[in-house]
């Protein structure tokens, strides 16, 4: 067969197999097949222990033939043929054919064999019955699994219904058909950087020989995808700078001025390189394309909002766009405050250079509504904050010079995207994150950007102390009350975090449990705060300990001993916007002492009185989230305490998840969290929307342990698109980049 590549579909290759493997796999093109990589690779000059075979499984072993018995069955018509084949250490695993024929003139004793299938048992023995198999040594070709015969044996992931055998047969046929392939990785930089053509990059990763050979291709397939993916960056920051902004020039005596000058706080030296960095941008005409990132309080909004206001200095506005209606109503108001008569224009009282901030909100009144649409179309409110309410199509903004986004991880490229297209010239855009990045990662997502790093916290910031409470120490939980009620009798206030919200009916926490474990079952379907960001329960019903809910914590709260007089509220995202906000308000002004609440209060949220924080299912939140909790507490000049309370024993026995907790209670620092977050969690998980679209996700590449490999990348990548801005003679990698557009140009059409 002729013509073979890539994006050949993959039945017309290897005909009726190919259906079993679309309904198992996914996979209908050649690249699909090859880019299922070996999980592992058995050596068959090495022992295969048969005793650590795990049971149930699909595996795949060497061994050798050390009896074959063909007998009469006892139960049913017919003949059955036991095979004993011993591994290196003596031990021995059957292979069983209820239908013996041609079996039992290739199985005979002496000979080696690869054999495939599932792991049972039969009496004390261990079993593969009617497994696939291929006897080494005999002629190539005379059976299927002649690509078992030599060098080192590959072995895949389970897929159901293909067995190992025909799954590499199925291989054999694809690698045999496959014509020379177009190579998105030019010449140049395949000589500079010892990398094999792609073709036998797969070879080499399917077909190994020796060690070295399926590392080398491996190694290979990463840096295409790290080559790709950073020429993509590369030609989106060319695109960009290619483009003009309207300048933002600094103004004197302008808002800039005034604000500084109104601060409660001196900036900090990083505060004030970043601000620095941020004006420079802004003075420019190629628009500014900036990341913030910065610990948990270390005074992002302020630099946010300092440049929001040296635009609106100059003659434009700002939109801020928030990933909550909580986080978006908390960063309205704490603008206005800061601001003061700078945000009264108009007003009895206002300061002569004074804007307006607007608030725009999906659950907005009508008249709300209205009214400050009005002041973003008029361009009387230079400051537009708001949540994807500001997308929509109706939203009209009179001069927008800069896009501000919060929490860029919450939103898709087609969000920004969407806000940017409402300016008549390019905008500036500044995006900010709390959740520091690794530089692998930045280099992945944020290539495309410049990146500003706040790591030192404001001055009077005091450390927060991070304790686990196992659940299963009584004593333990009865003290995280006990303590929780002393913060607020010190002048304190605290959060109570849960996984879910729950529902009004759910039956009451039992007597003892952790507020605890031990109680009823979760039912499915309960999303455990109605903003998407959290842990989930699924199943039809769990056995698992009871996730505390925040109706029943809330009822348990008021009951216990210790917190029965506190004054008690709950916030949601299933609640109002009118109700959360009026519910943040109490909490801010000091009339509510404890407010258990679900994730909705993981960024943003600011009130200076927030001593402690109790984290309920801890064990259910991530790394990263987790850091992002306890930055709620400890942001007035007090220490901050976090109690992470799980409901298993809290030892390093209880595996990665309680391990995760002793990470995060061990240190504050931030980016070593977000070190040790990348390498627990999957890329995608990382990457989220920003990567969307087929084959944009990551498949080969581990941000964790690839940095040296991403480097390389990087720099090959960008010197390529550099020297060919239209890749001109890098026709390959041009049509490569276009499918990646086309790609998340469908899944954008789509969402």
């Amino acid at each position: 067969m002729s013509g073979v590549d890539l994006d050949t579909r993959l039945r017309t290759v290897v005909g009726a197999t190919a259906a079993r493997l679309e309904r198992a796999r996914g996979m209908r093109t050649v690249r699909d097949l090859l880019d299922f990589l070996p999980r592992t690779y058995l050596d068959p000059a090495r022992p295969t222990a048969f005793a650590q075979l795990p049971h149930g499984e699909d595996v795949v072993v060497v061994g050798t033939v050390r009896a074959s018995t063909t007998r009469q069955m006892r139960q049913r018509r017919g003949r059955i043929l036991v095979v004993d084949v011993e591994d290196e250490v003596g031990g021995t695993i059957q292979l069983t054919f209820f239908k013996p024929y041609g079996h039992q003139d290739r199985l005979v004793p002496g000979v080696r064999v690869v054999c495939s299938g599932q792991v049972g048992s039969y009496g004390r023995s261990l079993q593969l019955t009617h497994p696939d198999y291929a006897v080494l040594g005999e002629a190539s070709g005379a059976t299927s699994g002649g690509w078992l015969l030599g060098g080192l044996v590959p072995v895949y992931p389970a897929t159901p219904k293909v067995s190992p055998i025909v799954h590499g047969d199925t291989l054999d046929l694809v690698l045999h058909a496959l014509d020379e392939l177009p190579d998105p990785v030019p010449p140049e930089v395949r000589r500079t950087h010892g990398l094999p053509d792609l073709r036998e990059a797969y070879q080499l990763v399917h077909r190994p020989q020796r060690e070295a050979d399926h590392r080398r291709g491996r190694w290979r397939l990463k840096f295409q995808e790290a080559f790709v993916v950073q020429a993509a960056l590369a030609r989106a920051r060319l695109a960009q700078d290619a483009t003009t902004a309207v300048p933002r020039p600094p103004v004197e005596d302008g808002l800039v001025d005034a604000l500084l000058g109104r601060l409660p706080f001196d900036l900090t030296q990083g505060q004030q390189r970043v601000l620095g960095e941020l004006r420079s941008d802004l003075a420019g005409t190629v628009p500014m394309h900036r990341l913030l990132q910065g610990e948990v309080g270390s005074g992002k909004t302020v630099l946010a909002l300092l440049a929001m206001l040296a635009v609106v200095d100059a003659g434009g506005q700002a939109a801020l766009l928030a990933p909550t209606e909580v986080l978006a109503v908390q960063h309205h108001r704490a603008i206005s405050a800061l601001l003061g008569p700078l945000a009264e224009a108009g007003m009895l009282g206002g300061d002569d250079r004074a804007t307006r901030v607007a608030l725009l909100l999906g659950s907005q009144s009508a008249v709300e509504r209205r009214e400050n649409l009005l002041a973003a179309a008029s361009g009387s409110a230079g400051i537009v904050v708001g949540t994807h309410a500001l997308i929509q199509e109706h939203v009209q903004l009179a001069e927008l010079g800069l896009v501000v986004v919060d929490e860029q991880h919450r939103f898709g490229v087609e969000q920004r995207d969407a806000l940017r297209a409402k300016a008549d010239h390019p905008p500036h855009v500044l995006v900010m994150t709390a959740t520091p990045i690794p530089r692998t990662v930045a280099m992945t997502v944020y290539g495309d950007m410049e990146t500003s790093t706040l790591r030192e916290l404001p001055r009077g910031r005091r450390p927060i102390t991070t304790h686990v409470v196992p659940g299963g120490r009584p004593d333990w939980v009865r003290r995280t009350w006990e303590r929780v009620a002393e913060e607020v009798r010190t002048g304190g206030q605290v959060y109570v975090v849960c996984p879910r919200i729950g529902e009004a009916d759910d039956p009451d926490l039992p007597q003892g449990a952790v507020v605890g474990p031990g109680g009823p079952t979760v039912p499915a379907g309960d999303d455990e705060d109605g903003d998407g960001a959290g842990p989930t329960v699924t199943g039809e019903e769990s056995s698992e300990p009871t996730l505390h809910g925040v109706h029943q914590v809330a009822r348990a709260l008021g009951q216990l001993p210790a917190t029965a007089g506190l004054r008690l509220a709950s916030l949601h995202g299933r609640l109002p916007v009118d109700e959360k906000d009026a519910v943040m308000r109490r909490f801010a002004a000091g009339e509510v002492d404890v407010l258990v609440a679900t994730t909705v209060i993981e960024v943003g949220v600011d009130v200076p009185d927030a001593t402690a924080m109790v984290v309920l299912d801890a064990d259910r939140f991530g790394i990263s989230q987790l850091h992002q909790l306890r930055g709620r507490v400890g942001r007035g000049g007090r220490p901050g305490l976090c109690l992470l309370v799980t409901q298993q024993a809290g030892g390093p026995e209880d595996g990665p998840a309680v391990e995760r907790l002793h990470q995060v209670a061990a240190t504050t620092d931030g980016f070593e969290l977000a070190r040790l977050d990348l390498e627990t969690r999957r890329e995608g998980d990382v990457l989220g929307a920003s990567q969307s679209g087929g084959r944009s996700g990551l498949r080969f590449l581990r941000l964790a342990r690839d940095e040296e490999l991403i480097v390389a990348a990087h720099e090959a990548a960008w010197e390529t698109v550099r020297a060919d801005p239209d890749l001109d003679r890098h026709p390959v990698l041009r049509r490569e980049l276009d499918q990646l557009d086309a790609e998340r140009a469908a899944f954008l059409e789509r969402g």
